[in-house]
């Protein structure tokens, strides 16, 4: 069987579907409650895409309880329970709150947002043998330190950003520097470590790699020395807060660049909508985008998660908030598939997937991270405010924007 990419728009029917109860035969059954705990930054300095993970997790169990009436594991019929603490940004305060879950019989568990918080959660989880799936956590020290329980939807960081070296290394004109500022967190330095190698490989120059304190209110020392060096590529690991403060004193200072690389902020409505027109030919990192033709065990197809989600959310979609949907539809497809509430044995169901939903391809690694080929992003540009996919081809909906606008000449 031809192996399968993130980048194939399947239109099979999933043959999972089978496998969800529906109609009035789930509803005259008493169903069995499901929890699903953990803690998401609801307020603190990752809020704003913490929530948006809380959506995507809130639209699915409001779609398997209410549209499906339940779902069936073996012969009895079970609805979710979504239980998520606000952590605050907290990752001390996570540990506490998942310790307390763990404490009154929560059996599985979904991941806050930010590496931060998701490395010292997992290790909890670990220990209680409590399978945690999640879509906030890829640093690489999540998946090294041979936790069995622990899934996670994206690859690892230090393998996220090969797609981006691969479009550098093909575009013309040639780059031929590139400078890295990256956060110094468990998120950002695998990132940078990662992409310094494939830099290495690729042939491009790295001038040099600015570290961060996680929490910062002024760049302009790291911009000044960036315009005294003037690479060609600037690659900036920060997330959301810090990417929207490099922008606006990039601006401010006039730091001109041919590229700008954020794998984390400009795929988030809110950040562009700060931004303006300065959000504009930034590139990221694309996990998922709404044209996407998968098929899903749950929903039936992307376009009808899409379209249910934009029903039933008033946030719209990110990167985060489909990949904490997809978490879900692993716990229900793993249940079914072990079909027991066990956690031992969902978790040997969770390691053992291997199939399409609506986000893509999941297939993970021994180590539960997914696997870099078949769950890696594709590159997005914002063009005229909104993300689209410019890498690779066989992938993109358009057309890359290169060398960027100078900011003062921004329309």
């Amino acid at each position: 069987m031809t192996s399968m990419t993130r980048r194939d728009f399947t239109r099979s029917a999933a043959a999972g579907t089978a496998l969800i109860a529906a109609g009035s035969r789930a509803r005259a059954q008493t169903a069995k409650t499901v929890t699903l705990g953990g803690s998401i930054p609801f307020s603190g300095s990752q809020a704003n895409t913490g929530l948006n993970v809380y959506e995507g997790y809130k639209v699915v169990v409001k779609y398997v309880n209410e549209k499906l009436g339940g779902f069936k594991v073996g012969n009895e019929l079970c609805k979710l329970d979504l239980q998520m603490i606000d952590d605050a940004s907290d990752p001390q305060r996570a540990v506490t709150l998942i310790q307390k879950q763990i404490d009154e019989g929560v059996n599985f568990f979904l991941g806050s947002f930010s590496s931060a918080i998701v490395l010292p959660t997992v290790a909890v989880t670990e220990r209680a043998r409590k399978p945690m799936v999640q879509a906030g956590g890829g640093s690489d020290q999540i998946f090294t330190h041979g936790y069995r329980y622990s899934f996670g939807i994206y690859p690892r960081a230090s393998r996220q950003l090969n797609s981006f070296v691969a479009m550098l290394k093909g575009m013309k004109p040639q780059v031929q520097t590139i400078s890295i500022a990256v956060t110094n967190d468990p998120y950002g330095l695998p990132l940078a470590a990662g992409a310094t190698e494939a830099l290495k490989e690729a042939g491009i120059k790295l001038l040099e790699t600015y570290k961060l304190p996680p929490t910062v209110n002024d760049v302009s020392g790291v911009l000044s020395e960036i315009r005294a060096s003037t690479p060609d590529v600037l690659l900036a690991i920060t997330h959301e807060d810090i990417s929207t403060l490099f922008v606006q004193q990039m601006v401010s200072t006039g730091t001109d660049v041919k590229v700008l690389y954020m794998p984390l902020g400009p795929e988030i409505e809110q950040f562009r909508k700060t931004l303006g027109k300065y959000s504009n030919q930034l590139l990221t990192l694309i996990y998922w985008e709404p044209r996407v033709k998968y098929s899903d065990p749950i929903f039936g197809n992307a376009q009808a998660y899409y379209e249910w989600y934009k029903a039933n959310s008033s946030r719209v979609w990110s990167n985060q908030s489909v990949a904490a949907s997809c978490c879900i539809v692993c716990y229900v497809t793993a249940m079914q598939k072990a079909g027991s509430l066990d956690p031992t044995k969902v978790r040997d169901a969770l390691a053992a997937l291997d199939f399409t939903t609506m986000y893509g391809r999941v297939k993970w690694t021994p180590e539960g991270d997914g696997d870099p080929v078949l769950m890696g992003p594709t590159v997005g540009q914002v063009q005229n405010g909104a993300p689209e996919i410019v890498y690779p081809p066989d992938a993109a909906t358009s057309k890359l924007i290169y060398p960027m606008s100078k900011w003062a000449e921004r329309t």
